[in-house]
């Protein structure tokens, strides 16, 4: 079980602090039953409610600094999503998305970089289902990264461009 204050990323609500542990008293609920009062960080406006003992939901904590710049260096070397049948892209894109792994986001952000450049440079735009999947990759690992190394949100991207320009 996490302590109070622990920064954890849980599903799509990404980064989280958690903020407290409470009870639920709704009928249908089990009022025995210990839940996380989590603060998603970029919606501090909410406040998210997923039981302790839940096998279901994937909590994690963020990466440390050190493994977030670990990640970095290894994006090079982590390949991209291979995906024979079109009709399957979005499944793809969804498993590896709820995996809640930053190397799987990595993994669909390049897919998609490298896509979105294939389909331009055919005249063609990027599909709606690979937009939306890049965006929630990146709001995802940008999200935690920018907690685990301290920095803006926004300057995340550039962070990690200079820093692989740096290993090369």
């Amino acid at each position: 079980m996490f302590e109070e204050g622990t920064m954890v990323t849980y599903g799509n609500s990404g980064v989280c602090r958690i903020v407290g542990f409470t009870h639920m008293d709704m009928a249908g609920v089990d009022r025995k039953r210990l839940y996380y009062v989590l603060q998603p960080q970029y919606d501090p406006g909410t406040k998210v409610y997923t039981p302790t003992d839940s096998e279901k939901a994937v909590i994690r904590p963020i990466l440390t600094e050190e493994e977030a710049m670990e990640l970095i260096r290894k994006i090079p070397d982590i390949q991209t999503l291979w995906i024979e049948n079109e009709k399957q892209r979005e499944l793809c894109y969804k498993e590896s998305i709820r995996k809640y792994d930053c190397e799987e986001w990595v993994k669909i952000i390049k897919t998609l970089y490298l896509r979105k450049k294939e389909r331009v440079n055919r005249g063609k735009k990027i599909t709606s289902v690979d937009e939306k999947y890049w965006k929630m990759a990146e709001d995802l690992l940008y999200g935690e990264l920018a907690c685990s190394l301290k920095i803006d949100r926004a300057q995340v991207e550039k962070f990690i461009v200079d820093k692989i320009q740096e290993l090369q």
